[in-house]
């Protein structure tokens, strides 16, 4: 029984993460309405160019620290070692303060040469304001981690939350602000410039920096707060003398081979999006394609498709983060066994989402591209219904390149990434210059990069783990009842916009009528079972509410 329930408490903690991140997704969307309202779609794509590199430079410096510090911490702890565990952190706080200010200031006085690069100039001021806020999520980012390995996602989960909310007010607060300056500036300088554009973008990446400082402030508190039940918990350890503590030079050389592979398959799976955008960009103008045709297609495809999509695929970024201390203190102890089941939650529990969300995009794109963005052209729309397949394949790949990580065959995600980025890049000029796709060249891109990185990662993991999914169980049930929730959603939206011709109505209504239909046929199905629901938020009251509706 105790391995059931160990074998659940981690996606409890993983739904806890989940959870925060669809919060904070909601919050980046609302807040982006205001936003994208205010420094339009030239200003998307100063907003879009600016955090792509700012993305780029964050993985460099520091993104597979949380993972790599969760790891190791975890690893320690459960094999009792708590002052090991404790010096991986204070050993990862040091790389991290060393990686995040080199990386600042390469940004800070890089900017204006890197954003040349990517055929984006103005873009520059938005960058030079992320430049801080490397250092920033740098040190949060290992506080972050070490709570995670501790098997918590509660601070990190709240950190997140209130990291948006900041990020949101300042964000719109500080746009709509700079971006009258540069109107002021556009009117004495003259000539066609987007100024204006370019310093709200600017004001919206302050909101980014003012966020991540109220998420670390947070962090410090909770970690001063735990720090005397730690040491306490050392002190005992050493009077019992049950663990050797590890020198410090080998805690770093430890975490420096931790980090790398990390940091080479985060980077490269990353990468497509920075490749992306300097590729199609410096390509589209090749073709012909005017400068601010390109631009004004690259602000609608990353400030409406890229946002949106992004919101599911958060889901499984946060059950990965969750599942990689987890996995690895299974893999420690040598209990395949566990790490096998864990794999199969995880991969179960991600479809589960994956799939509607898939479906109701395609399904609702239209309508929510009307409801969120009213003046969005509605080449947005068009987009997410030819891209909404890659949610699925996202999905699967973000949380096998965590699985893979976890049971410390780092490397093969490099190896698969490559290979992937290699599709993706063969990819974009074929679809530009033979089929004439235009922004669609992007879409057709994502679908090749996470359809090949899914592939290759899930035949690693069956060699690796041994791990085999219950076809029928993870993929097809969901599946089926996406369909017939896509079908529900279709036909809820063109009756009652028939009746009532009230857009937003109309998509809120197809989206809780969707919500339910897909609850109850999965259920009914047997697509999730008792014991399963009691591993989700709020599962007890899920499964007596399906009781009552004969559901269970």
């Amino acid at each position: 029984m105790s391995n059931k329930k160990s074998d659940t408490s981690f996606l409890v903690q993983g739904s806890v993460l989940a959870i925060a991140s669809i919060i904070s997704r909601v919050i980046g969307l609302l807040y982006r309405i205001p936003m994208t309202n205010i420094i339009g779609e030239y200003g998307n794509d100063y907003y879009s160019c600016a955090y792509e590199i700012y993305s780029m430079m964050l993985l460099i410096s520091s993104y597979s620290l949380p993972m790599a510090v969760s790891k190791m911490v975890s690893a320690r702890m459960a094999n009792g070692q708590k002052e090991n565990a404790y010096r991986v952190f204070r050993g990862a706080l040091l790389i991290a303060v060393v990686t995040g200010t080199a990386g600042c200031l390469f940004v800070f006085f890089g900017a204006g040469f890197l954003t040349e690069l990517f055929q984006t100039p103005l873009s520059f001021l938005a960058l030079r304001v992320l430049a801080s806020t490397i250092f920033i999520v740098a040190v949060l980012g290992v506080i972050r981690g070490f709570f995670q390995g501790l098997g918590t996602m509660v601070p990190s989960a709240v950190s997140q939350i209130l990291e948006q909310i900041v990020n949101a007010i300042v964000s719109v607060a500080a746009a709509y602000i700079l971006f009258g300056y540069g109107t002021r500036i556009a009117a004495v300088i003259g000539g066609d410039q987007h100024y204006a554009e370019a310093y709200g973008a600017a004001g919206g990446t302050l909101g980014t920096s003012t966020g991540a400082l109220a998420a670390l402030a947070f962090c410090i508190f909770v970690f001063l707060a735990y720090r005397k039940n730690l040491k306490k918990g050392i002190a005992r350890e050493r009077r019992l003398n049950r663990t050797q503590p590890e020198a410090y030079g080998s805690v770093l050389k430890i975490l420096i081979l931790t980090i790398i592979p990390i940091l080479l398959s985060t980077t490269l799976y990353n990468l497509v999006s920075i490749v992306d955008q300097g590729l199609f960009k410096n390509l589209a103008i090749a073709q012909g394609n005017t400068s601010d045709q390109v631009s004004q297609w690259w602000g609608i495809y990353s400030g409406y498709y890229r946002v949106l999509v992004n919101v599911p695929i958060s889901i499984s970024s946060a059950l990965a983060t969750s599942s990689v201390p987890a996995l690895a203190a299974a893999f420690a102890k040598k209990n395949m066994d566990q790490v096998r089941r864990r794999i199969g939650l995880s991969m179960r529990f991600i479809q589960v989402v994956a799939m509607p969300c898939t479906v109701g995009m395609i399904v609702l794109a239209h309508p929510i591209i009307k409801l969120l963005y009213p003046g969005a052209s509605d080449l947005a729309g068009s987009l997410i219904q030819a891209g909404g397949i890659s949610i699925i394949f996202y999905s699967i790949s973000t949380l096998s390149n965590a699985v893979l990580q976890g049971i410390d065959q780092m490397r093969i995600p490099i190896r698969n990434a490559v290979i992937a980025l290699a599709a993706n890049i063969a990819a974009v000029p074929v679809s530009l210059y033979v089929f004439n796709l235009n922004i669609y060249t992007m879409i057709a891109g994502n679908i090749v990069f996470s359809l090949v990185m899914c592939i290759l990662n899930g035949l690693s993991v069956k060699k690796h783990s041994g791990f085999r999914p219950n076809i029928v169980k993870t993929f097809v049930k969901p599946a089926a009842a996406s369909v017939i929730m896509g079908a529900a959603v279709f036909g809820v939206y063109h009756i009652t916009y028939k009746v009532t011709g009230i857009n937003s109505v109309c998509t809120i209504l197809s989206i809780v009528a969707g919500i339910i239909v897909y609850a109850v046929a999965l259920l009914l199905i047997k697509g999730l079972t008792e014991q399963e629901l009691e591993s989700f938020p709020k599962g007890t009251f899920i499964i007596k509410i399906a009781k009552k509706l004969h559901l269970l």
